[in-house]
């Protein structure tokens, strides 16, 4: 019998020793993945508790909006200064920021585990206090800290290129995760949080939505997000009605990207002053004005937007031609007040809104396709994100033969959107660059 060569005995505990390496990475990313899935659905319970609660209390108390806003929201913008700085806004831009060149030499306090829990509950508090918030974009940013503290496992410990891995992971497991859009979570990845996407970053994104789906799927069953809309007709791609929608809901989103980051960046006069000076006071005065526009909106622009925009797409309901702007006017208000707060969900819902009232106003018979575009052309015109859009739109309503229209209102809302303000996300992710 034939000795092994020492070079042969070498070589073999090598290749033993890196194959234990990628069994061991593949592992961490499996259990990194599922967590990411487990913890969205339990995002997603307190969102829709937090909801119901506030529902069943303003069955009882109409007016109560006015006490629980102004209180809650300056509370919950105190907790975030004092023990979640960085929890503040949708969570989508830490996310990017946390993968800059320029992140990886500082220290990651973005992707610390402690913001993910604040978000998760501050998040859900503001839902409570009647804030239009998404829950969507916050369980990015947790899925992105979620799979950054598994990244102390992997068999070379936290390498910059490994960090940025599985950060852009993360993010995408969050997104799949919180929408039931598997393909959405790997799109979204690719266009909006990473310009760069190397190969093992999408094999790795790939896995996480895997393993975040299956068991979001495991805890609460297989659905499309918007149930399955009855679209009689499809419009036809180059038609008037499509490029009406397009055009105004790319209009309507960049305006909003514009308002959204003047505020980040100082409200003008005294208003930004206070802003500045005062920003428990200044939340506080943003729940008021967020209790005045629910009131004058029939209690609509509570909440995720979800409901509203289930009951367009598959209730047949008609929301009065107010709801959109209101919509979109809380979404800015509770953004501003300094409250962890995404803006997915309710830019769909302001979409929907803005559909229906320009079939409305047309005398279409259904007001189903136009909703389901102006879903898609609000959310690419706040996003400038065209591919995520269709895409996200496309499997949340189950609506593939309308590929090509949702395709085509994606682009125009995005190019109306881009003459009126810069990327939102990217824009407000270097807001988080140390000052040279």
């Amino acid at each position: 019998m034939k000795l092994p060569t020492p070079g042969e005995v070498v070589r073999d505990a090598g290749q033993t020793l890196l194959s234990g390496q990628r069994w061991r990475a593949r592992i961490v990313l499996w259990s990194a993945g599922a967590a990411v899935g487990g913890v969205a659905v339990l995002f997603a319970w307190l969102a829709d508790w937090a909801q119901l609660l506030l529902r069943r209390m303003l069955g009882v108390w109409p007016w109560w909006p006015w006490v629980l806003a102004p209180a809650g929201f300056a509370l919950i913008a105190w907790i975030t200064r004092r023990w979640f700085r960085g929890a503040e806004g949708s969570g989508i831009p830490q996310t990017i920021f946390a993968q800059l060149p320029e992140a990886q030499a500082l220290d990651p306090w973005l992707m610390r585990f402690r913001l993910a829990v604040g978000r998760v509950l501050l998040a859900s508090a503001g839902l409570f206090c009647g804030g239009s918030i998404g829950r969507e974009g916050p369980t990015v940013h947790v899925g992105a800290v979620i799979t950054y503290a598994f990244a102390r496992f992997m068999p070379h410990g936290r390498s910059g290129a490994q960090q940025r891995v599985l950060i852009l992971a993360g993010g995408a497991a969050g997104v799949a995760a919180a929408f039931n859009t598997p393909l959405a979570g790997v799109v979204f990845a690719v266009e909006e949080l990473s310009r760069s996407f190397e190969e093992r970053a999408s094999g790795a994104a790939l896995t996480a939505v895997i393993l975040a789906g299956i068991v979001s799927i495991a805890l609460v069953g297989d659905y499309t997000y918007f149930g399955h809309p009855v679209v009689a007709s499809v419009p036809h791609i180059v038609g008037p009605a499509v490029l009406a929608v397009a055009a105004l809901s790319g209009l309507a989103g960049g305006l909003f990207s514009r308002l959204i980051l003047a505020g980040t960046t100082g409200l003008p006069w005294m208003v930004g002053r206070w802003q500045r000076s005062y920003p428990v006071a200044f939340a506080a005065s943003c729940g008021v004005l967020v209790a005045a526009i629910g009131t004058l909106c029939g209690n609509l622009t509570y909440g995720t937007g979800y409901q509203e925009a289930r009951s367009v797409l598959v209730g047949g309901e008609h929301l009065p031609w107010y709801y959109a702007p209101g919509r979109a006017l809380a979404t800015l208000v509770t953004s501003l007040s300094g409250l962890p707060a995404g803006l997915l969900a309710p830019s769909l819902s302001v979409g929907a809104g803005l559909g229906q009232a320009l079939a409305d106003a047309a005398g279409e018979p259904s007001a189903v396709p136009l909703a389901i575009l102006g879903m898609c052309g609000y959310l690419a015109g706040v996003t400038q994100a065209p591919l995520t859009s269709f895409v996200i739109v496309m499997e949340m309503t189950a609506q593939h033969a309308m590929l090509l229209p949702l395709m085509v209102t994606a682009a125009i809302a995005t190019a109306v959107s881009k003459l009126l303000s810069p990327p939102l996300y990217q824009t407000l992710a270097q807001r988080y660059l140390p000052p040279v």
